[in-house]
């Protein structure tokens, strides 16, 4: 298994999932299997996929479901915590499964998304004029540059 694939054990792929139905019943959502398809392909990687990358894995299983389902489906996932977009400059949306403190890097020659983590970013102070002004409800870190890979 290469280090772009699972990521992830059976047993917490299966704890999680039970997390995800029961997060989508408490929002009201239905849990459908081509749902519940698009989150363990999402969670069991690390390439922080496309909503186009996870059709072709999700078209395995379920070969006629659409990339409108699949887009649909991830920025639901977004919008309920499941998941969240990983923000960047231009490109197609990329999707994160990774719900633990982490920051990304992005490799602008091969567009490889990277997780890292650094604990200074985890606690970055929002200055108090945003505060009084601004609700936050997530901070992130982003970093591009060139990777090990293309330098």
């Amino acid at each position: 298994m290469n280090a772009q694939e699972s990521i992830i054990n059976s047993v917490d792929l299966d704890k999680k999932t039970v997390w995800f139905t029961g997060l989508c019943r408490e929002k009201g959502l239905k849990v459908t299997p081509q749902r519940i398809a698009i989150y363990r392909e999402l969670v069991k990687t690390n390439e922080h996929p496309s909503a186009e990358m996870l059709c072709e894995k999700v078209r395995q299983v379920f070969p006629s479901i659409s990339l409108d389902t699949v887009n649909r489906t991830l920025l639901t996932l977004n919008e309920i915590g499941a998941a969240f977009i990983v923000e960047g400059s231009g490109d197609a949306k990329r999707f994160d499964g990774g719900l633990d403190e982490h920051q990304h890097f992005k490799c602008v020659e091969c567009k490889r998304v990277i997780d890292f983590s650094h604990e200074p970013f985890n606690n970055i102070e929002v200055p108090q004029e945003m505060e009084e002004m601004f609700v936050v409800l997530r901070k992130s870190v982003y970093l591009e540059g060139i990777c090990d890979l293309c330098r």
